[in-house]
């Protein structure tokens, strides 16, 4: 075998366990990943108790500095598997998996510097990964395609609810008047919202019988208004197939997913497929 069918072996074979999930190496390697992402998130939640950090500090700081260089080694890795390196590094997740790593470096450069504080919370970015190993799920995906099948309705339904929330905001600011501390129309559209949503503050209430009758209407309208935007999705939902025939395979070149069981080139690019 020449060095050239050998390198391109190697890259096949790394190809097929940092970006499919179809074989054994490729669902560990993402179990692994998860795994370690959720590590990383709970360390950083943990650093930031003062009272926890201050006990374990050495340990959580050994802990990230390990699961940063684990990061590190897959950023590189997943460069160096695909044909065009440029097509992960400024996608979005290229982005969001180099924006995670890089805090725990600059620290380490830059010791002492006060606006690291808040560049250290970058690292819970990495909860974003995750959405990446969601795809790998039926389930998930059969979700996805609903949402985008319901965006248009859910677009007219929010620019709905946006209209009525003006209308009651205003004949509430009508109603009750400044001295109810509906001071504006604004501030009224923003109790409007506030009980549309059943949140319900209390920094703002109506004080006359008409308000309150009109607040109680907006209350139980609320109820009904939730409810809608599940109806549109599980009405999608149950629309949706999602094809089986499809696998999870990645092209080396554009990265795009979703090929023909057997296929041997990629539907976008063209490219010979692993």
């Amino acid at each position: 075998m020449s060095k050239t069918e050998t390198k391109s072996s190697w890259k096949h074979k790394l190809h097929e366990i940092i970006y499919e999930a179809d074989t054994k190496a490729g669902k560990l390697f993402d179990i692994i990943l998860l795994i370690s992402i959720i590590t990383s998130i709970l360390l950083v939640m943990l650093e930031s108790i003062k009272s926890f950090d201050a006990k374990y500090h050495d340990f959580l700081y050994i802990s990230e500095w390990v699961i940063t260089i684990f990061f590190s080694i897959e950023y590189i890795l997943r460069i160096i598997s695909i044909n065009k390196p440029s097509k992960y590094i400024f996608s979005f997740y290229g982005i969001i998996d180099l924006l995670a790593t890089i805090p725990m470096y600059i620290s380490f450069i830059l010791v002492g510097s006060h606006s690291l504080v808040a560049l250290r919370a970058l690292r819970l970015l990495r909860v974003f990964r995750i959405l990446k190993l969601a795809r790998y799920t039926g389930a998930s995906e059969k979700l996805k395609l609903a949402m985008k099948a319901s965006k248009a309705k859910i677009a007219v339904f929010l620019f709905f609810v946006i209209i009525v929330c003006i209308i009651l905001g205003t004949v509430m600011y009508m109603v009750e008047g400044e001295e109810h501390g509906f001071t504006n129309i604004p501030k009224s559209i923003y109790w409007a919202i506030v009980t549309l949503t059943t949140v319900g503050f209390g920094d703002i209430a109506p004080q006359t019988p008409l308000g309150q009758l009109i607040a109680s209407i907006i209350m139980i309208l609320g109820y009904a208004i939730i409810a809608i935007p599940t109806g549109i999705v599980s009405s999608e939902l149950t629309k949706s197939t999602l094809d089986e025939n499809t696998n999870t395979q990645a092209c080396p070149t554009c990265l795009k997913e979703k090929h023909k069981n057997g296929a041997e080139f990629c539907y976008n690019c063209g490219n010979k497929l692993n």
